[in-house]
Formats: structure tokens, C-alpha cells, sequence
């Protein structure tokens, strides 16, 4: 690994003992490391350049640990960077506070520099696996979006299944090692202590240097501490299949027949490709998605159609709340927050879901034509005047229900689609 490529840390610690055996061991790990002495450091230099991971001390005067980890949190900007509370304080209630509060692991001092080392290169694994996803999705979405005009010639969604689905595979394929592995290091863990055990019991006279070694490595804790850093690290994994799961229900390729399916799978998968699209920005705070799910039978449909209704739908309440958004202060959008209502529920024989916004709304002229073919309110080069017009064919010729929009100037704009069970 060159330099020019190493994985950035930041040391918060306001001893320096601390913080130049940490820096040592992890420059020799070959990581780039950079030290702050309390949060108020600590902030500024992430302000400056933000690293992959921080190793954060609770008790520092000023601004300490936990307040740091707060205001990393609360900034959208800095939310995603792992933290990794290193401190003094073993209690539990220390512990809980510190993981609730966002962090993704907790060692207790004194600590055993390789420890650190395997706790720090599994974080940073986990992060870049996640960070690599996201991009994948970000990437695959906007090739999927310039692909539309052909989707909609083909009648079929199997692009989107081809390229969403090849993220899943590229996905699956690593995590699944990474969680086989994790099983099979927790075995070996624990054969390693039965064996342990059995020395103990058949040779209990230990000399001075054995000793010594289990009080330096504190083994009672190293018993109690390890079985927890396994199943963190077995659920960051099991997490990522959970995503790469969801894409694979997104591109779910549609047969000649209909099929059975779960209609909140569908929109919490389409939800998950569009959530580059959700997240705050500098021009604008998080666009808040309220799910009011109902009780559903499965329905049969043709399921890569519907997702294709979702996207669409739900793209376009997302371009109308950026769109109410111009011109607007940050602070006036986050008095007002921008918000997408999703709700579900079964009405005689037949599955109804409302999807509505808080944005701008439209005119009567305006909503008389949103359903038309090639008319459309963006600019050239964003929208095509499709995507409305397609998701009205799928929902009413090709699934026999309903696809209608009500909308108020000044108030927002709700689409609902009724289907038959």
C-alpha cells in the first residue's frame, strides 16, 4: 500500500503517551495517521480533511468524547466516518451511551496495541465494502436513468435487473467470505480457550512468565469482549447482504406469467436505490421518507414493472421538492422539512398505495398533462416526459388498476395507485 493511498486516521487523545504508541502502531500498519489532543481539535481538523476512521478518547477537557461523537453525527457531512471510542470507562453504561450515540466500537483502556490494529483494519473494511456499494448503486441508478427511453421500447426491465442484479452477485460474493470466515474464526476462538481451560485444569501451577502474560493480556476480559467484536463484525456483514438483498428484489426479472409479491419489498427496494437522493446536501437537509404500512396480501403482478411505477413515482416527488427548494435558505427549508409520505392499505378487493409530497404542487393546466406522453415541466436534457406517462400504462393496461394524481399549488402533490388483488 503506498502512502499516497493509505487509509487516514485520526488519534483524539489528550495523552500523549497514548497518542504516540497508537501512532506508531498504526504508521507501521501502514496508515496515515494525524492527532488531535481534544474534540475541539479533533473538529476543526475534520473539518479541514475527513478521515476513514477516528479513535476518539472519552474524558478530555472542553469538548470531550462523547459531545465530539454528537456533533459527528449531527453533520451529514461527517455522519458516515466510523468512530471508535477508546477510554478508561468499562462500565456498561458508558459503553451504551457511547454506541448510541453512533459509534461502532468501544475498547477500553489499557489496550493491547494489536487489538486496536484488528479492530481499526475491520472497521475500515467494512466501511470501504459500504462506501463502494453506494457508489455502485449511485453509478448503476444513473445509468439506468440515460437507458430510460430503451427500457420503455423493450417493455421490460432487463437492464436494470442485469445491472443491479450484477452489483448484488459482485456483492454477495465477498460478504459471503467475510461472514463464512467470521464463523469459522469464532470456532477457532473457541477451541483456543477450551484448550486454555484444559491447561489451566490439568496444570494449575503457572510460572512467573505465564503469569505475567495472562495479566498483561487480561484474559477474563479478552473472553468477555471478543465474542462481541465477532458479532459486530458478523452484523456489519449480514447488513450488507440485507442491501445487496434489497437490490436484488429491485431488479427481480418479470416472467410471462405473473408472480406473487410483497409490495413494500418492492418500494423499500426502490427507496434504497434512490437514497443518494434522500440525503442531505449543502443546499438542503435530509428529504424525510414516512412509511404508514398496512397489513397486505401478496398480489400478483409482474414485479419489475411495478418497482419501475415506484421509481418513477417516487423520483419525480423528489425533483418537486428540490425543485420548491430553489431560492430557498437552508434554514427555511429545515423550518419546513421536505417530506414523502408513503402509505399503504387494502380497500374491498383491491391494494391502495398513496405516495405524497410537501412540494410546490401543480396547476390544474399542469396536472391535466402530467400523464401525457413526451410533456414534461424540467429542463431539457432532465426529464423526458416519460416516466409518468409509462408508469400509467403498467398500472392501468398492463395490471388493470388505477394510477390518478391529486395535487394543490403552493401545497404538494400525491400520486395513488390502486390494484387489484
Amino acid at each position: 500500500m503506498s502512502i499516497s493511498n493509505s487509509p487516514f486516521i485520526l488519534i483524539v487523545d489528550d495523552n500523549p503517551t497514548n497518542l504516540s504508541v497508537l501512532s506508531q502502531a498504526l504508521k507501521s500498519a501502514g496508515y496515515k495517521v494525524r492527532m488531535a489532543v481534544d474534540g475541539e481539535d479533533a473538529l476543526a481538523q475534520v473539518e479541514r480533511a475527513h478521515p476513514e476512521l477516528i479513535l476518539l478518547d472519552i474524558q478530555m477537557p472542553n469538548v470531550d468524547g462523547f459531545e465530539t461523537c454528537r456533533r459527528l453525527q449531527a453533520n451529514p457531512a461527517t455522519e458516515n466516518i466510523p468512530v471508535i471510542f477508546m477510554t478508561a470507562l468499562a462500565d456498561t453504561e458508558n459503553k451504551v451511551k457511547g454506541l448510541s450515540l453512533g459509534a461502532v466500537d468501544y475498547i477500553t483502556k489499557p489496550f493491547e496495541q494489536e487489538e486496536v490494529l484488528a479492530r481499526v483494519k475491520i472497521h475500515y473494511k467494512l466501511k470501504r465494502l459500504t462506501d463502494n456499494l453506494e457508489q455502485q448503486v449511485v453509478e448503476r441508478t444513473q445509468a439506468l436513468q440515460k437507458a430510460q427511453v430503451q427500457l420503455v421500447q423493450q417493455e421490460k426491465l432487463s437492464a436494470l435487473g442485469q445491472l443491479v442484479a450484477g452489483v448484488a452477485h459482485e456483492i454477495n460474493n465477498p460478504i459471503g467470505c467475510i461472514i463464512g470466515n467470521v464463523d469459522a474464526v469464532q470456532d477457532y476462538i473457541n477451541d483456543l480457550l477450551e484448550l486454555i481451560d484444559i491447561y489451566h485444569e490439568k496444570f494449575p501451577q503457572k510460572n512467573a512468565e505465564i503469569e505475567d502474560k495472562l495479566e498483561n493480556i487480561d484474559l477474563e476480559y479478552l473472553r468477555e469482549d471478543l465474542p462481541k467484536l465477532i458479532r459486530a463484525m458478523k452484523d456489519g456483514g449480514n447488513r450488507i447482504k440485507s442491501i445487496s438483498n434489497s437490490l436484488r428484489t429491485f431488479s427481480r426479472a418479470d416472467s410471462d406469467i405473473k408472480q406473487k409479491f410483497n409490495i413494500h419489498d418492492g418500494i423499500d427496494s426502490t427507496l434504497l436505490i434512490l437514497r443518494h437522493r434522500l440525503k442531505a446536501s449543502e443546499k438542503r437537509p435530509e428529504i424525510k421518507v414516512i412509511t404508514e404500512y398496512s397489513n397486505l396480501p401478496e398480489i400478483e403482478c409482474f414485479p419489475g414493472q411495478l418497482n419501475q411505477v415506484f421509481m418513477n413515482i417516487l423520483a419525480n416527488a423528489i425533483d418537486a421538492l428540490e425543485e420548491s427548494n430553489t431560492g430557498k435558505t437552508f434554514s427555511e427549508i429545515e423550518k419546513n422539512y421536505n417530506k414523502i409520505i408513503i402509505e399503504t392499505l387494502k380497500e374491498n378487493n383491491s391494494v391502495k398505495i398513496s405516495i405524497a409530497d410537501n412540494g410546490k404542487g401543480m396547476s390544474e393546466e399542469v396536472k391535466n398533462k402530467i400523464f401525457d406522453h413526451l410533456f414534461t415541466t424540467k429542463i431539457v436534457g432532465k426529464g423526458t416526459g416519460l416516466g409518468l406517462a409509462i408508469a400509467k400504462e403498467i398500472t392501468e393496461e398492463v395490471h388493470g388498476g388505477k394510477l390518478y394524481c391529486n395535487s394543490t399549488l403552493g401545497e404538494g402533490t400525491q400520486f395513488v395507485i390502486t390494484l387489484p388483488l
